[in-house]
């Protein structure tokens, strides 16, 4: 990787601790209602950051994130559930895209997912990234998948539900923080990665899969985020 301050963003502290104990020379600071703490991970400095669920809390923290630390790159990892029938869970989604597939402002004559101001459906992610992250995987032996991943402020736990979002946008992956901090980092030109662990099957079976494998999945992906800063 030739970043060598990266910012990472986390929803839940169940998917930063990991990351958080293999960080040395920590430091914590508090910025408005965010606590940030910063210290290294092998050569690089890292700022690691808890958000907190949601579109709003994602956003708000990226960029503060960036305008108070100035990170190189930006790094989201976590969880999410599957839309594909080649992910299953513990399997990693390695964003080469995002969406947002709340945003809807169609019957003004736009598109399904488009945002307003910057007229985009599609947010890229960085494919050096992206690929440092698939070979810091493959050196693991995870099973990775790079596609598009949708974000929104819904848990998604229906067939209908899954099946709007994947005949609209055809993500591989689902959750609820990537795309906003996508749209933060694409507006500020600050590249961008996001690294999901499945949690959850594409079968049905969302709410009980979740319950059972969220920890799991959390320590996997911040596993991965470790080795790729170590690279």
């Amino acid at each position: 990787m030739k970043y060598k301050r990266v910012g990472v963003i986390c929803a839940m502290a169940s998917e930063a601790d990991r990351i958080l104990a293999a960080m040395t020379e920590k430091e914590t600071r508090s910025v408005g209602s965010m606590t940030f703490s910063t210290g290294r991970i092998g050569e690089r400095e890292v700022v690691l950051c808890v958000c907190g669920i949601g579109k709003v809390f994602a956003a708000m923290c990226a960029q503060t994130m960036i305008l108070t630390f100035s990170p190189d790159c930006i790094i989201n990892s976590g969880v999410a559930g599957s839309l594909s029938e080649e992910l299953e869970i513990l399997d990693i989604a390695v964003a080469e895209e995002l969406v947002q597939h709340d945003m809807d402002t169609s019957p003004l004559g736009d598109p399904v997912g488009m945002i307003s101001g910057i007229n985009r459906v599609r947010l890229p992610a960085d494919s050096e990234l992206a690929e440092c992250i698939c070979t810091a995987a493959k050196a693991l032996g995870f099973t990775t998948k790079k596609g598009r991943i949708a974000s929104g402020d819904q848990f998604i736990a229906t067939a209908e539900q899954k099946e709007r979002i994947k005949t609209l946008f055809d993500p591989i992956a689902c959750e609820m923080e990537g795309a906003a901090i996508a749209q933060v980092a694409f507006v500020a030109g600050v590249p961008f990665a996001c690294i999901r662990a499945i949690s959850d099957s594409y079968s049905g079976k969302n709410e009980m899969d979740y319950a059972k494998f969220a920890a799991k999945a959390a320590s996997r992906g911040a596993e991965l985020l470790i080795r790729a800063l170590t690279e």
